[in-house]
């Protein structure tokens, strides 16, 4: 069972999250390093907005650790590296576990750890994977007490929109997400469907385990906003946006007004009057 603290550290009071992915740099693909070639300036822009969480590797996730402030956002650990996000798809996909996950976990002092479960188009060896990734980390997050956020992840064929494209199927995406829960996931990473109104049934489907919904790639402000707050009157315990945040003209605003659509149920509108204010043209250089 997850640590009840982890559990209260990474949800507020409100029994909501808002984690910030930075861990894109462990996925071999150029595009992704847009906005976090520093990655130090990335974390610290990403820490003054505080966010619940920020998601990083075991490489990086030192440049949240060593930052001295007690009240810093909580860290969640990406645990596999996995080819499956360019254009084209190389011969042989893999996501492969790092060594020792949650021990490492553990010793970064992390909240949690995070897996895909990833599905593709005539790849049943990936999933198989997969699959074994989270049945091995499940075991040792038992040991240690370690939260188990498992990333179901359906993608569309290469060759329908190019590479990594969330196929947004809701059964598809129903399936899988009750696997990662059958699994043994403490938190669910999913990705949103094509009716976002109907996202109720996924988070049915979870059986009461939280989901916190994947941003996925750059959207524009006023889709971003609405989307979430379609999203979060459903049900949904928080989000974990990237791109959306940090390849944002102002990461801190974006920041602020996310966090207040999660946790104080802040519509679009007034969201987007957040980032309109006369400091998001500094919000980088600052």
């Amino acid at each position: 069972m997850a640590s009840t603290a982890r559990m209260n550290r990474m949800f507020s009071a409100t029994g909501k999250c808002f984690d910030v992915a930075i861990d894109h740099g462990f996925f071999n693909e150029y595009e992704f390093l847009n906005s976090i070639e520093n990655i130090q300036h990335a974390v610290k822009t990403v820490v003054e907005a505080n966010p619940d969480c920020i998601q990083l590797s075991p490489g990086q996730a030192v440049q949240l650790q060593k930052i001295e402030d007690k009240n810093k956002p909580a860290l969640v650990l990406r645990t596999d590296a996995a080819n499956i996000y360019g254009k084209e798809l190389p011969r042989f996909l893999f996501s492969e576990l790092v060594n020792n996950p949650v021990e490492q976990a553990v010793k970064l002092d992390a909240v949690a750890v995070c897996v895909n479960l990833l599905l593709l188009p005539n790849q049943p060896e990936l999933h198989y994977q997969c699959v074994k990734n989270v049945a091995r980390l499940k075991t040792e997050c038992e040991k240690y007490g370690m939260v188990l956020m498992v990333e179901p992840l359906v993608m569309l064929p290469n060759d329908v929109k190019g590479g990594y494209m969330v196929d947004g199927d809701i059964h598809k995406i129903m399936a899988l997400v009750r696997q990662a829960v059958e699994l043994g996931a403490d938190v669910i990473k999913a990705d949103p469907c094509d009716n976002v109104e109907e996202y109720h049934r996924v988070i049915e489907v979870a059986s009461g385990v939280p989901i916190l919904v994947r941003g996925g790639g750059r959207s524009s402000d006023e889709e971003i906003l609405k989307r979430t707050e379609i999203l979060m009157k459903q049900g949904a315990s928080g989000i974990v946006y990237g791109r959306n945040v940090i390849q944002h003209v102002a990461p801190k605003k974006m920041t602020e007004a996310l966090m207040k659509m999660v946790h104080s149920g802040l519509d679009a509108e007034k969201a987007l009057s957040i980032l309109n204010t006369e400091e998001r043209h500094y919000d980088r250089e600052t």
